[in-house]
């Protein structure tokens, strides 16, 4: 048994998420990576998080299935709706409704079957494609709720929703990461990208990554279509 505190960490296989359970390793937690499988119209990202898993020696890696395709409303689990290859202005058609609400409350639930009290997500405030439940206000709402809702939080223990990209621009995001080791080459970022991993090179998160490396000054490893 490990007496390293135990986190959750919520890891999509991109970018950011392979940072984020790099860094709660290196603040000494014993990581437990938590994946979904939500029919999004790129599912090698799950693929993706599994090699991150491993490379960051997760302790467990769970894959729980949510088909959200069933609603709808975004690029991401709707094909009739595009994925957008040009900015827009406003919320894009690649916000999924409520995403991050529903991630983090499976992680909350499965943080207290482990006992863990810190709960780790890689959403950001800066580099990001403008998702409401990617802010600061509602990470802290979303926390107020966790202690109130949970039987550790009524019983006087603090959950903590951890977030230490929510500040960094993607170039930093990209720094940090390299200095501890993450091998970007491992995860997938693209929206639309194929069976193998592959990006399409076009859409808004397969922009804000390239921009990251370059700016960051660090080759960038995307393998394209």
């Amino acid at each position: 048994m490990s007496d390293k505190p135990k986190a959750v960490v919520l890891l999509s296989g991109g970018l950011d998420s392979a940072t984020v359970i790099a860094m709660a390793r290196a603040e000494g937690f014993e990581c437990y990576a938590l994946s979904f499988d939500y029919s999004q119209r790129s599912s090698s990202e799950l693929a993706a998080a599994a090699r991150v898993a491993t490379n960051e020696q997760a302790a467990q890696h769970r894959i729980v299935d949510i088909n959200l395709r069933q609603f709808g409303g975004s690029a991401l689990t709707d094909d009739t709706i595009d994925v957008p290859t040009d900015e827009t202005a406003g919320i894009p058609v690649t916000y999924v409704p409520a995403r991050n609400t529903v991630f983090l409350s499976l992680g909350l639930a499965w943080a207290e079957v482990l006992d863990a009290t810190d709960i780790f997500i890689g959403v950001n405030a800066v580099d990001y494609s403008g998702y409401p439940d990617c802010r600061p206000e509602f990470i802290r709402a979303y926390e107020d709720m966790a202690n109130l809702a949970t039987r550790v939080g009524v019983e006087g223990a603090k959950l903590t929703i951890h977030t230490p990209l929510i500040d960094l621009t993607k170039a930093e995001i990209i720094r940090r990461g390299t200095a501890l080791g993450v091998d970007y080459g491992a995860t997938v970022s693209c929206y639309q990208a194929d069976a193998e991993g592959r990006a399409c090179g076009i859409c808004d998160s397969c922009r804000i990554r390239r921009d990251g490396f370059a700016a960051a000054g660090v080759v960038d490893p995307t393998r394209y279509q």
